[in-house]
C-alpha cells in the first residue's frame, strides 16, 4: 500500500497538476497582496518571489525531468494566475497582453532552469550542486542590483541584497554539511550570477517590456 501511495504521488500527471495549481495560486496571491504594505508590495511584485518558489517546487520533486517540466508549467501558471486576477480586478490595461506575453516567455526560459536548480541542490551529484545553489540565489541578488542601479530604489535594493546574501550563506552551509565538493563555489558564483541576471534583465527583459 505504501509503495502504491508513493507511486501515485510521484506520477507525472499528479506532479505537473500540483505544480500548475500552485503556480495559479501563487500568481493570484501576489496580485492580491499588492498595496497592503510597502515592503510586502515590493516582495510580491518581484521576479524573485515567483522564481524562488519554482526552485522550492523543483527541490520537492523526485524526478529531474519532472522538476524541469514542472518549473516551466509553474511559471506559466503563475503568469496566468496573476493576469487573470488582474483582469478580474480591472487593472489589465491595453498593453496587458504584450506584457503578459513577455513574462510568459521569460517564465518558459527561467522556469525549467530554476526547477532544475532546486532539484539539483537537493538531489544532484558533485560540484554541480554548488553551481545550482548559485543559480537559485543569483535571482535575488540580481533583482537587488536592478532595484538599486536600474530604478534607484536603494532601500529595496538593500533589502533584496541582504536577503540574497543570507540565502547564499544558508545554501552554502547546507551544501557543506551535505558533503558537497567545493560547496564554497555557491558563495563565489552567486554574486557573479547576480550581475549576469541584472544585465539580462536590463538589456533583454526591460527592452522587451519597453517595446510592448
Amino acid at each position: 500500500m505504501a509503495s502504491m501511495t508513493a507511486f501515485r504521488r510521484d506520477a507525472p500527471a499528479t506532479v505537473l497538476t500540483a505544480t500548475t495549481a500552485f503556480g495559479l495560486l501563487l500568481g493570484w496571491a501576489t496580485y492580491g497582496l499588492h498595496g497592503m504594505a510597502p515592503l510586502l508590495d515590493r516582495a510580491t511584485n518581484s521576479t524573485s518571489t515567483w522564481i524562488i518558489w519554482t526552485a522550492a517546487a523543483g527541490a520537492l520533486i523526485r524526478s529531474r525531468q519532472l522538476a524541469i517540466w514542472g518549473g516551466a508549467l509553474m511559471m506559466l501558471a503563475t503568469c496566468g494566475g496573476y493576469y487573470t486576477a488582474s483582469t478580474l480586478g480591472g487593472t489589465f490595461g491595453s498593453g496587458g497582453l504584450g506584457t503578459a506575453a513577455v513574462w510568459s516567455v521569460a517564465g518558459l526560459a527561467g522556469g525549467p532552469l530554476l526547477g532544475w536548480a532546486g532539484w539539483t541542490v537537493r538531489r544532484g551529484q558533485g560540484v554541480v550542486r554548488a553551481a545550482a545553489g548559485a543559480v537559485v540565489t543569483m535571482v535575488v541578488l540580481g533583482e537587488g542590483l536592478w532595484f538599486g542601479l536600474g530604478l534607484r530604489y536603494w532601500g529595496d535594493a538593500t533589502a533584496f541584497l541582504a536577503v540574497g546574501a543570507l540565502l547564499t550563506a544558508l545554501l552554502t552551509a547546507y551544501l557543506a554539511r551535505a558533503g558537497v565538493q567545493r560547496s564554497w563555489l555557491c558563495a563565489v558564483l552567486a554574486p557573479v550570477g547576480g550581475l549576469v541576471f541584472y544585465l539580462a534583465e536590463k538589456v533583454v527583459l526591460d527592452g522587451l517590456l519597453g517595446s510592448v
